[in-house]
């Protein structure tokens, strides 16, 4: 197995957690089985090993004009672990904060274009023309609850379009240039692959936010990024880390998911952000109405748990930015 180095976040990073919220009483027919405190222990998750974190980029690298908007590839290879959700409603809530924000739909399935109530099968122009054609990314975003560049089936074969190709690893970096200096956040929702689609996401980002479900089989899947990563940062992007790890599909009555966070935290400490998204409906239910969780429940428990990964995401880039500033005063 593989080693992770991923970079830890300087200390004294981290925001005051806030109190959890509690969970919401939803339909128990849709939940799952709730662990029995008689129920035999089941065999211990065995966590990886890890490496040495990576280095710093340097200061000027930090202050170059690559770095002034952040671009945030969301990804992990496994699907299923709420990308979509997390790509959708975290950009919502840098909107609400009033930031500038773009999401990009780089999976053929197209799940965050109709997330947003457009029809991906009748979408003219998408990300495959950007990537493939070069036409212009403006020409393909729509003004939605926040900017969105759409996808449609197309890009299922943006791989093989753009394999023959110099250079393809760079189409989205080079396609977001038009529009970089328009947006504060840039977030990327990519496939669940480590196909060339995720490679153009990682290239042209400037960190890399991981959801985790919170099961097992979604923790393993971290190696597997972490070695695409290193590939990435020798060859192409010297720069891109993983900025964080959200844990998803968090529900505190089972042990399983508990145990799942523990082995997060022991492995990763600080890299795992201190906000859980909990399991609910409402996450399932706001796609149907082509809006995010914060329009559709804008005061529930849902909304406010992107609020808040919103808020620590901030707050650990100015802790750090400010880290970097007094080590080069």
């Amino acid at each position: 197995m593989g080693l992770i180095r991923l970079r830890p976040r300087p200390a004294g990073s981290r925001p005051a957690p806030a109190p959890e919220p509690e969970p919401e009483v939803l339909d128990r027919a849709a939940e799952p089985d709730v662990v029995s405190e008689l129920a035999p222990e089941p065999a211990p998750i065995v966590a990886p090993t890890f490496g040495a974190p990576i280095a710093e980029p340097t200061a000027a690298a930090a202050t170059s004009d690559r770095v002034s908007t952040r671009v945030i590839a969301l990804a992990n290879q496994k699907g299923g672990v709420a990308k979509t959700t997390t790509t959708l409603n975290l950009g919502v809530a840098f909107r609400e904060m009033g930031y500038r924000v773009l999401i990009v739909d780089l999976d053929p399935q197209g799940n965050l274009t109709m997330s947003q109530g457009l029809n991906p099968d009748t979408i003219e122009r998408s990300m495959f023309d950007v990537l493939v054609h070069k036409v212009p990314i403006s020409e393909v975003i729509e003004k939605r609850e926040v900017d969105l560049a759409v996808a449609s089936i197309d890009l299922a074969g943006a791989e093989l379009a753009l394999s023959s190709l110099i250079g393809r690893e760079r189409s989205l970096e080079k396609a977001l240039a038009e529009v970089r200096v328009s947006y504060d956040f840039v977030l990327v929702d990519t496939p669940p692959s480590l196909g060339l689609l995720t490679i153009n996401a990682f290239v042209a980002a400037t960190g890399v936010i991981v959801p985790v479900q919170c099961e097992y089989l979604s923790l393993r899947g971290l190696v597997q990024l972490e070695n695409t990563l290193a590939m990435v940062r020798e060859n192409l992007n010297p720069h891109v880390a993983v900025e964080g790890i959200v844990p998803t599909m968090f529900d505190g009555r089972t042990l399983h998911s508990r145990e799942a966070i523990e082995i997060l935290e022991e492995s990763f400490g600080d890299l795992v952000f201190r906000t859980r998204i909990r399991k609910t409906v409402r996450y399932a239910e706001a796609p149907v109405k082509g809006s995010s969780v914060l329009k559709y429940d804008p005061t529930g428990a849902a909304a406010e748990a992107y609020r808040e990964l919103a808020r620590e995401i901030v707050a650990a880039k100015e802790a750090q930015d400010g880290a970097q500033a007094r080590e080069h005063a």
